[in-house]
């Protein structure tokens, strides 16, 4: 890097340039504009600009000279490795570490540590069991191995992780909770719309055992199971999960875990959508009151004749928020016509006697 300076009656502009090849042409660019006289006399409190902006740019030569070295790594070729001994860590759980850190994790873990009398790190264990989730999914005693090949090597012994568990399981509904709240610190949670939906998990066995039991698996699997339910916001992130027995009714989870979002998240106003198998009459009837509603699928060919022609007619379809009815076959295929909302609300004397909306795109 060199100085350059324009000269003009009134005044001295300096710059700082470099030369550069651009197109096989060697050309020069401004690295910086440092300013006139006047400004660098005023800006530095010294007394001679142009000797200021010299010993400036020495100053940038040596820091681009220091930063740029050799780096000389001696070869031994006589030296053996010691077989016992680590050289090579991972670090891909540090980008990890820092949205574990951001979710105040190792708070909650120390409150749920006050809650009881064991000396093993949780916090240290919750991580590497996260980390080793997200990237080498395995056993627990994987999960151990795993952590002793991380930078941050474990203070924790195998037969602690699974004591862990037992607590974690435990207050898992307050981890949940937590993570919620501290979650909205950093993203902007859209819970005005909940999904809702169950799986379910096999094990490698023949004998059930605690909530592991025989059902109907997703897979068709001659194994028993356990079944998962869980809640997503409308961006589809996790809100809330639960983990009941393997033959276990699907419709009879949506209520439990939902109570538990309304009391322990502090939510009490979102449309929740499920699947039909989920949308049995006691969880339409529990998300009607207050201000929560439901958005379910239904087979057409097992609605009654007047639910059909009402859901397949084209007329008696609104605006949101207007006034004016539309027959949806005339309305123009425009990308102005396809951001808008057309509503067609109907008050249907069936069931519950619920009013049912369903809105689509044109």
């Amino acid at each position: 890097m060199r100085l350059s300076i324009t000269r003009t009656k009134t005044a001295s502009t300096y710059y700082v340039i470099r030369s550069i090849r651009k197109d096989g042409k060697r050309s020069s660019e401004v690295v910086e504009k440092l300013g006139t006289d006047k400004r660098i006399i005023e800006q530095y409190g010294c007394s001679d600009a142009e000797k200021w902006a010299r010993n400036y740019v020495e100053e940038l030569n040596r820091q681009e000279k220091d930063k740029n070295h050799k780096v000389l790594v001696p070869l031994f070729t006589d030296i053996v490795i010691p077989q016992s001994e680590q050289n090579s860590y991972n670090v891909g759980c540090l980008f990890l570490q820092k949205l574990y850190y951001q979710l105040n994790l190792p708070k909650i873990c120390e409150k749920i540590s006050k809650k009881h009398s064991f000396s093993y790190n949780l916090n240290s264990i919750l991580s590497r069991l996260v980390y080793g989730r997200l990237l080498y999914p395995s056993s627990k005693l994987s999960c151990f191995e795993f952590s002793k090949r991380l930078y941050e090597q474990p203070d924790f012994d195998l037969h602690q992780i699974y004591r862990a568990l037992s607590v974690i399981a435990q207050d898992f509904d307050f981890i949940q909770a937590e993570l919620y709240k501290n979650s909205t610190k950093i993203v902007k949670r859209k819970t005005g719309i909940l999904y809702y939906d169950c799986t379910n998990y096999f094990f490698e066995t023949e004998i059930e055992a605690g909530i592991k039991k025989y059902g109907a698996s997703k897979e068709h699997r001659p194994n028993p199971l356990v079944q998962m339910g869980l809640f997503m916001d409308r961006s589809g992130l996790p809100l809330a999960f639960c983990i009941n027995e393997g033959n276990k009714n699907e419709q009879l989870t949506l209520k439990p875990l939902e109570k538990k979002i309304i009391s322990d998240f502090g939510l009490s106003k979102f449309v929740v959508c499920t699947d039909v198998e989920l949308s049995s009459a006691a969880n339409k009837k529990f998300n009607n009151l207050g201000e929560r509603y439901f958005i379910t699928t239904q087979s057409l060919k097992k609605m009654s004749k007047e639910l059909k022609n009402w859901a397949l007619s084209p007329n008696m379809w609104q605006l949101e928020g207007g006034s004016r009815f539309y027959n949806i076959d005339e309305i123009e295929n425009s990308p102005e016509n396809r951001k808008k909302y057309f509503i067609n609300s109907v008050i249907l004397r069936v069931m519950m006697k619920n009013t049912i909306h369903h809105s689509i795109k044109p």
